[in-house]
């Protein structure tokens, strides 16, 4: 039902289209891998966001295990588009739809000695095939509540399905308490995977002349994930408050979108107009130094006067924290929910967002801990401005990055976990 529901939908929606056009050969393609001959891991996630919590196991188990080959699988178009050039990941492939013979297929091709499910990916044929075979399943950084179909009357299939897994690895004890009432054991704590890869970006920070030249010293707001709920919010705060600089890098930047924002904020500066004029790309490290072409100076003058920059581009974004004084995740207007408040978390700067936010665990303990904010509205998105410049700034930084640091961790748990079990050897 779902497979036609999704045939029906892909007349109309791209992204159902790729769904069906990724799986077409997926099986053609996978005995062209000839997998058999390596040993091979396995992670499956269900888009982008699985493969960012994945991708900390991923590095540790191509350092630990460099023998082995890595297959990451996707649900979803989005992640897979993601990935594919990506190198945490030897092989990216879709998984397969979920049938019986799909999943013996899958398996019998694959041969991975050992495989990981990500957060919430639970395939019925798949998980009870890799049972079959006797191939160590774990689940990491999961998250059980009780309003899951797991603990539903009618759910007990579903809470079978747990069974077949050889550890659950959960963030919180909220959900080891809930699988402990339900009669599953084979679980533990071990936190979140999201933390150990936003700290490693923040080890290694890129740098942007362009965005140096933007902020000119003066205190830098930058918005991330944006949508038009909170540009609108931000364009009346920017109409106030002349004390900080305004980075946007919207969620979505189709062109249509990128206009709506530039009819908010007079006199904003895109970010690829900034960077075609400037130099190329491996130009920009040194592009100011002894620069006479006058157009190239104008542009710098003109950065340096703008009060915004808009970002009309995708990956740039966990970057750009890292220049900002005071940063503002996007979503929290919507009704499904605020983005990624970790990066800008890990990087020690204050995190501001709308009020939809009481699904997220982070969200909620960053403002317990002093390095959150939600704001209602312009007025009080100013108020909280003008508090932390008067003085909370540095408090509410170090207890943003002091969340961080203190949740790290995740990963080497469920690599300690494979290693003091033999799930895997490096010979």
């Amino acid at each position: 039902m779902y497979v036609l529901g999704i045939r029906i939908a892909s007349l109309w929606n791209p992204k159902a289209r790729k769904w069906l056009s990724g799986r077409k050969h997926l099986f053609r393609d996978l005995e062209k891998e000839r997998l058999p001959q390596y040993r091979l891991i396995w992670m499956h996630c269900a888009s982008a966001g699985e493969f960012e919590q994945g991708k900390p196991i991923l590095e540790q188990l191509k350092s630990r295990y460099p023998a082995h080959k890595i297959l990451v699988s996707f649900f979803s178009p989005s992640g897979y588009a993601v990935a594919k050039n990506d190198a945490h990941a030897d092989i990216i492939s879709y998984i397969p739809i979920d049938t019986a013979n799909n999943a013996k297929k899958f398996i019998r091709l694959v041969q991975p000695e050992i495989a990981f499910f990500i957060k919430y990916e639970f395939w019925y044929h798949l998980i009870r095939q890799a049972n079959k075979k006797k191939i160590p399943i774990l689940l990491a950084s999961a998250v059980f509540r009780q309003d899951q179909v797991f603990f539903r009357p009618y759910g007990k299939t579903f809470k079978n399905m747990l069974s077949r897994f050889t550890q659950l690895f959960v963030q919180d004890t909220a959900s080891l308490d809930l699988l402990n009432e339900n009669g599953i054991r084979h679980a533990q704590v071990s936190g979140d995977t999201r933390f150990d890869r936003v700290s490693s970006l923040v080890a290694s920070p890129v740098a942007l002349p362009l965005i140096e030249t933007f902020a000119n010293g003066q205190p830098l707001l930058v918005a991330g994930s944006t949508w038009m709920d909170d540009e609108k919010l931000l364009a009346k705060i920017n109409g106030l408050h002349h004390d900080f600089k305004l980075i946007i890098a919207p969620h979505e930047i189709h062109e249509a979108h990128i206009k709506q924002i530039e009819k908010l904020f007079k006199g904003a500066v895109k970010y690829s107009l900034a960077k075609r004029i400037a130099a190329e790309e491996n130009q920009l490290k040194g592009m100011w130094a002894g620069v006479n072409n006058e157009e190239q100076l104008a542009l710098q003058k003109q950065l340096q006067n703008a009060r915004v920059l808009i970002i009309d581009n995708v990956g740039m974004l966990s970057k750009l924290y890292y220049y900002a004084t005071v940063t503002y995740v996007g979503g929290g207007f919507t009704k499904d929910g605020i983005h990624n408040v970790l990066e800008p978390a890990a990087f020690g700067k204050p995190v501001c967002f709308g009020p939809n936010y009481q699904k997220y665990r982070e969200a909620i303990e960053l403002i317990e801990t002093g390095g959150g904010f939600s704001i209602k509205d312009a007025a009080s998105m100013e108020n909280l401005l003008a508090k932390l410049k008067e003085g909370h700034l540095q408090r509410a930084a170090k207890a943003a990055k002091d969340y961080i640091s203190d949740n790290e961790g995740a990963t080497e748990k469920i690599l300690h976990y494979i290693q003091e079990n033999r799930l895997l050897t490096s010979w």
